[in-house]
């Protein structure tokens, strides 16, 4: 791994109120970056995932990981990023579509397992979900055609036999 890389870190936390902005606090108040952010609830209703992607180096790594680790309401702190995991993004991106070009951007959407979200007069909201590299991938595909607006929902990871 470079010196500077982008780490993947899984957090279980409480399910209560204002865990999230304590840990997006203690990210801000140290100025670590924080790439992407995904919550959601585990299988357990009583606790939370967080995805959190950090560029840095190991040292960054290390105080984010004892940082989060210091947190009352974390469970449990995993870093996945030279573990086996499976890392999926979901996109949502309407494209300037008007009839004269519509087949070209669908043809782009069949041939890498894109999805149609989204039909308007003249644009095609288009669904993707892949890894990290397969969504930019995706996006340069699109970038001939007017990228009217785009959403990502940042890294969601899970440990592989997890």
């Amino acid at each position: 791994m470079d010196k500077q890389s982008k780490h993947v870190i899984n957090a279980t936390v409480e399910n209560q109120p204002s865990v999230l902005s304590r840990i997006v606090g203690l990210f801000s108040g140290r100025g670590y970056n924080i790439e992407t952010l995904n919550v959601g609830p585990c299988a357990d209703p009583r606790f939370s995932r967080m995805t959190i992607t950090v560029p840095g180096d190991a040292h960054v790594l290390e105080q984010v990981t004892k940082q989060l680790n210091k947190q009352v309401d974390v469970v449990k702190v995993v870093d996945l990023t030279n573990e086996k995991h499976i890392a999926r993004e979901l996109v949502l991106v309407e494209v300037g579509a008007p009839k004269s070009k519509r087949a070209e951007v669908m043809n782009i959407a069949l041939l890498v397992g894109a999805q149609t979200a989204g039909v308007r007069e003249n644009s095609l909201i288009l669904q993707y979900v892949g890894r990290e590299d397969q969504v930019e991938d995706f996006l340069r595909l699109l970038r001939p055609y007017t990228i009217m607006n785009l959403a990502r929902s940042g890294l969601l990871a899970i440990l592989k036999g997890e």
